[in-house]
């Protein structure tokens, strides 16, 4: 498997309820470049307000990409609606002490 140079990361934020059924909330996508080397990617959701029930889950899904939401990225730099030539993307998400990562949710509290 070649790693892509040009990659992209979906995130998507999704209520879970407690017979397991997923509803998806808000996502977003970031294209890097240089993506062979470690690098973060910050990517923002669309904003949503979302009251998650008594029992419900939060669910975060990452992956590299969502197609047919978003175009698919070839991983050649090519242009995505005339790309001939497709390259699989290897992604990993670092969670340790050196290499932390994050989901930052905005609480809004009653008044």
């Amino acid at each position: 498997m070649r790693d892509s140079v040009v990659a992209d990361v979906f995130v998507r934020l999704c209520d879970v309820d407690e017979k397991g059924r997923s509803t998806n909330l808000c996502d977003g996508l970031v294209s890097l470049t240089g993506a062979d080397d470690l690098s973060r990617a910050a990517v923002r959701l669309w904003p949503t307000a979302h009251r998650f029930r008594r029992g419900h889950r939060i669910r975060v899904q990452v992956s590299s990409g969502a197609f047919p939401r978003y175009a698919r990225n070839p991983g050649t730099g090519e242009p995505r609606a005339t790309a001939t030539t497709l390259h699989t993307a290897d992604q990993r998400v670092f969670h340790d002490p050196e290499h932390p990562s994050a989901v930052i949710l905005p609480v809004r509290r009653p008044d």
